[in-house]
């Protein structure tokens, strides 16, 4: 069977839709799959750029190869790929344009409120559905972006959860001394409020940060007028080894954005056996953690709740390890041979 699998790409911007893409190419190879992964750059400026995102994609012919042989499927990812014509298109949903949806009118969304944005707006919205709905089958990464779905296009996906691209090599070490974040460095995947919290703890509890983005400049110049720059480490990209280690020896894996769609972060930390600290309002990564069973679930507006979950595991180490165990406990079952089972006899 020949197989594509499109996908968006920002340039010059590597996060985990670009890590669960190639993950997939390489998965679906492993299992005899002929496969190529296809993508096109996406644009936000000017404003007109997202229509063409859509028509660029519409205008593919995918259908078969150079020299005319058929290919079977099409597997489409993330916001606007879904719009490319084949007989049999099945979506895995990672996301759609949030900044049209649940992100408008918020501090997080680039969207005004002008007469030309609302139209694009209303155009995304109608696209999204004639487009997803032509799939032979709609798979969402998480309930959190099959619930969107349904609220803004009613249109029905079931949940296929995305394993870590390194499932196989995840594995538990020692408890350590320090608590992991691992995320894109931006306003919305809220690492301030890890920094915030490391002000207040009452432990030696130190924070590591793995990522980069457009917040790490503010975050350090937080972590100084807080203080708290000797407790904050931060490492910016880390390539895959290193960061399977920092996963097996940390305390616990802090990762509380807001309302995000799956939170593989989540996924990673519980195949490590440690537990997850999150938020009241983190969307994906509350359908894997429960406060007191697999981790924290704290008030973002309340950092001094974080810091005294933090001081709490810091003491009882023993505790961290049963939290992350029971945790690792409930993601057994997220493997790719699962997930390629299920993709290929939709």
């Amino acid at each position: 069977m020949r197989t594509i699998i499109c996908n968006s790409q920002v340039p010059f911007e590597y996060g985990g839709a670009e890590i669960h893409a190639n993950a997939l190419y390489g998965q679906l190879r492993q299992h005899g799959e002929e496969v190529s992964l296809v993508q096109i750059p996406q644009q936000w400026e000017p404003r007109a750029e997202i229509i063409k995102g859509y028509m660029l994609w519409r205008l593919l012919d995918l259908t078969h190869t150079y020299n005319l042989l058929p290919v079977d499927r099409v597997i489409c990812l993330k916001h606007p790929s879904y719009a490319v014509q084949h007989p049999y298109k099945i979506t895995w949903l990672i996301h759609q344009l949030r900044q049209v949806y649940d992100l408008y009118g918020t501090p997080f969304g680039f969207m005004g409120n002008t007469a030309e944005e609302r139209e694009i707006c209303e155009a995304v919205t109608q696209m999204d559905t004639s487009t997803i709905g032509e799939s032979k089958k709609i798979f969402a990464i998480s309930h959190n972006v099959a619930d969107r779905l349904w609220r803004y296009n009613g249109l029905s996906a079931e949940v296929l959860y995305p394993p870590p691209a390194q499932d196989e090599r995840l594995h538990a070490g020692e408890y350590g001394h320090y608590v992991l974040s691992v995320s894109r460095l931006t306003p919305i995947k809220r690492v301030d409020l890890l920094i915030r919290a490391m002000a207040l703890v009452r432990t030696p509890v130190r924070c590591v940060i793995a990522g980069t983005g457009e917040d790490t400049r503010r975050l350090h110049q937080l972590a100084s007028r807080l203080h708290v720059t000797d407790r904050c480490q931060f490492l910016g990209f880390v390539e895959m080894n290193k960061l399977i280690e920092l996963y097996a020896n940390c305390l616990a894996v802090y990762y509380a954005p807001v309302d995000e769609d799956y939170g593989l972060a989540t996924v990673e930390a519980f195949k490590s056996a440690k537990p997850v600290l999150t938020c009241t309002d983190s969307g994906g990564t509350l359908e894997f953690v429960t406060d007191g069973e697999t981790g924290y679930v704290v008030d973002p507006a309340k950092p001094v709740e974080l810091a005294h979950r933090l001081d709490e595991l810091h003491n009882n180490a023993s505790l961290a390890r049963r939290l992350g165990e029971r945790g690792a406990e409930l993601v057994r079952d997220i493997t790719w041979d699962t997930t390629i089972s299920r993709l290929l006899d939709a």
